[in-house]
């Protein structure tokens, strides 16, 4: 192949953003089957598979993940030109692709990728969330920047990537407010056969609350576990129950969620690491997020500025 086809590869890209072959014809106003057989037309140019089929989704190959982001940087070039052509200002934004492992809190999130926005330097950010041994695999293809995880990368995955320690954060209990006083009064004791809501238990820090409550003797009523944090949070606001957070988000907890702290745990502690390529992060966004992280996200609790740990 000596050309190639940018219709064919606007095609794929579309259907890889938007999700499946039925939005991407919406977004396109093109049928489904013009489509597929424009994305079969461009494997067979390329001689590889750029999807799986697993049920009903499409999903990228890591062929597919490769091509995605070289057709990403294509078409961002092409709508600087039309904003530049438009008298729009120039300069191009600095794309910053962070993977988020699906047990970090949201608000966790926010905190630490907003200092990616407060540089010199402009960023465009796509953030794609999986379950962290995707994500690091993704790192090996080059398709992602950094991966935000709760774990670090383990020692077995075939990839050579660093973990850099963010900071830590000690677990608080929430709940609204009536709940939350009546319980703080005799907390921990308090929390001994009271409705709770928890994370799934795949999660190290359901594993660590569950230690906890062996340790104090004490044996809350499991009411609904989530995979979503933010959801668990929704939930606990809504019907009146208890939940975890970190400590680090507590102001933001319950200023958006319309709840008071219960109680700090002793000894459950979240971590957060940024799992990258290279030693020495190089990336403006990724430096500007690991800095702020250490700073002022987590404070003092973090370790300082340095190396990564290899994995």
């Amino acid at each position: 192949m000596d050309w190639l086809n940018y219709h064919h590869l606007l095609y794929f890209w579309t259907v890889a953003r938007e999700g499946g072959i039925g939005r991407a014809a919406e977004t396109l106003r093109l049928s489904q089957p013009t489509i597929s057989a424009q994305i079969r037309t461009l494997e067979a140019a390329l001689g590889q598979r750029l999807f799986d089929r697993q049920g009903r989704r499409l999903v990228l190959t890591d062929v597919g993940q490769v091509v995605f982001g070289y057709a990403d940087e294509i078409f961002g070039i092409g709508r600087e030109l039309v904003e530049t052509l438009r008298g729009r200002p120039p300069g191009r934004p600095v794309q910053l692709t962070v993977g988020v492992a699906n047990a970090v809190p949201k608000l966790v999130v926010q905190k630490l990728l907003r200092p990616a926005f407060e540089g010199d330097e402009r960023v465009r950010l796509v953030c794609l969330e999986d379950n962290p041994e995707q994500l690091v695999a993704r790192l090996a293809t080059h398709s992602l920047d950094v991966v935000i995880a709760d774990v670090p990368a383990p020692p077995h995955v075939r990839v050579k990537v660093f973990n850099h320690l963010l900071g830590e954060s000690a677990t608080a209990f929430f709940a609204p407010a009536p709940i939350a006083r009546k319980l703080a009064r005799r907390f921990p004791a308090s929390l001994d056969g009271a409705p709770i809501l928890l994370p799934t238990s795949n999660t190290l820090v359901r594993r660590d609350l569950d230690h906890w409550f062996e340790r104090e003797g004490l044996h809350p009523q499991l009411m609904a576990e989530f995979e979503d944090s933010a959801l668990m949070k929704i939930f606990g606001r809504e019907v009146g129950m208890v939940f975890p957070a970190p400590m680090a988000i507590a102001d933001e907890v319950c200023r958006l969620y319309g709840v008071k702290m219960v109680g700090q745990t002793s000894g459950v502690v979240e971590r957060y690491y940024a799992i990258s390529a290279e030693r020495r992060v190089k990336h403006p966004g990724v430096l500007a997020i690991t800095s702020a992280a250490r700073d002022q996200v987590f404070g003092s609790s973090a370790r300082r500025p340095g190396g990564g740990h290899p994995v």
